[in-house]
């Protein structure tokens, strides 16, 4: 007799964490699939998911996440589960969630230790086939949007030009550093506000996208002849460049009402793109939304998670953005994560093919081994 998966889903417990790993739309599917799906009670209330649309899916929904994790097959999560998680979860458990195995080495051992099958949304190669599993970009793109208008809330002026009886109003000058999905996603709202918008990357590659979305790149010579990893990211420049780099962003965060800054760099802290002397050339009054704030912030005197006022410049340093749209943030990442699972699972069982580039990239652990190319290129 044929035993199907049972596919659990817990409340999140990071803190201000509101997403949920699967929303109900995606626990009908896996259930019309002949999976067996087990929600803990007010998994997805966070997200404006209630447990009745989930009994609604096909879903069972369990009392507590201790019922969920001594009897998964696969445990699907937003962030990585507690330690304390992975240790209730039975031997041969798959795992799906971010991970960040590069910044979390030591949750990486436990993983290997427990023999958990872990895979990293976060690890997911930037390929064409992968696009739809591809998580970052998803949240990326929500954080983009949100970025503008935590800048726009923040910032003592209209953003569009306006002409009014009393006279017209110039439009606001934004400026976005960083021009991947976030960056992308932030001109493309900053433009329809109504702001001037400048952006700024260190790949030329970016500069035809940033142009087709209406606004003008910021062009800086860049010696280094490789700028972007395989996985499109934006590769550390360095140091002699990093501070040509600041020479020119200096000139334009002085005349900016708005900075917004969403560089990352996989695996390390986020680089320093605006200094304390730039915070301070700044007006009064204007605003820096620093959204790489979690690997501590591309502007020197950002707090993480905090909103401050440094010179009369506020710097707004969110932490999980996407979790402030929860609702569309977990209906993302559930078809990310179905797209995933439709590669992971055959026949209602795990296929880990290892020859498959997104299954090889993904799976950071398995069978007490580390698998993942790039977290072992990377470690």
């Amino acid at each position: 007799m044929e035993v199907n998966l049972l596919i659990g889903v817990c409340k999140e417990t990071a803190e201000n964490e509101t997403r949920v790993a699967l929303s109900p739309e995606g626990a009908a599917r896996l259930v019309d699939s002949g999976q067996n799906v087990l929600v803990e009670s007010g998994a997805g209330s966070g997200s404006s998911y209630p447990d009745e649309l989930y009994r609604e899916s096909g879903a069972k929904i369990a009392k507590s996440d201790a019922d969920v994790l001594s009897s998964c097959d696969m445990l699907l999560a937003v962030q990585s589960p507690s330690k304390e998680r992975i240790e209730s979860l039975k031997p041969g458990a798959i795992l799906v969630s971010f991970i960040w195995p590069l910044q979390n080495k030591e949750y990486v051992d436990l993983l290997l230790k427990k023999k958990i099958t872990a895979l990293a949304m976060d690890t997911i190669p930037r390929i064409s086939r992968a696009q739809s599993m591809d998580a970052l970009s998803s949240m990326s793109n929500i954080a983009g949007y949100k970025a503008v208008l935590l800048g726009a809330n923040h910032l003592d002026k209209y953003m569009p030009m306006m002409m009014t009886a009393a006279g017209t109003i110039p439009p606001a000058k934004v400026l976005v550093l960083g021009a991947g999905v976030a960056g992308l996603q932030a001109i493309a709202t900053a433009k329809r506000l109504g702001a001037v918008v400048e952006a700024f990357d260190v790949r030329p590659v970016v500069k035809e996208q940033v142009e087709s979305l209406g606004a003008k790149f910021v062009e800086i010579p860049v010696e280094e002849e490789e700028t972007e990893t395989k996985g499109g990211y934006a590769k550390e420049l360095s140091e002699r460049q990093q501070e040509k780099q600041r020479e020119v962003t200096a000139q334009h965060v002085k005349k900016s009402d708005i900075v917004i800054t969403t560089a990352l760099i996989p695996g390390k802290p986020a680089p320093l793109l605006v200094t304390r002397d730039m915070v301070e050339s700044m007006s009064p009054g204007s605003v820096i939304v620093d959204i790489a704030a979690e690997q501590g912030g591309n502007c020197e005197v950002t707090k993480p998670g905090e909103t401050i006022t440094h010179n009369g410049v506020v710097i707004v340093a969110p932490l999980n953005i996407p979790g402030s749209l929860a609702y569309h943030a977990s209906k993302l990442y559930s078809k990310n994560m179905l797209s995933l699972l439709s590669l992971l699972i055959e026949d209602s069982k795990p296929n880990l093919n290892f020859e498959d580039e997104i299954i090889a990239n993904a799976t950071v652990t398995h069978n007490g081994e580390i698998i993942s190319p790039f977290v072992k290129e990377n470690s």
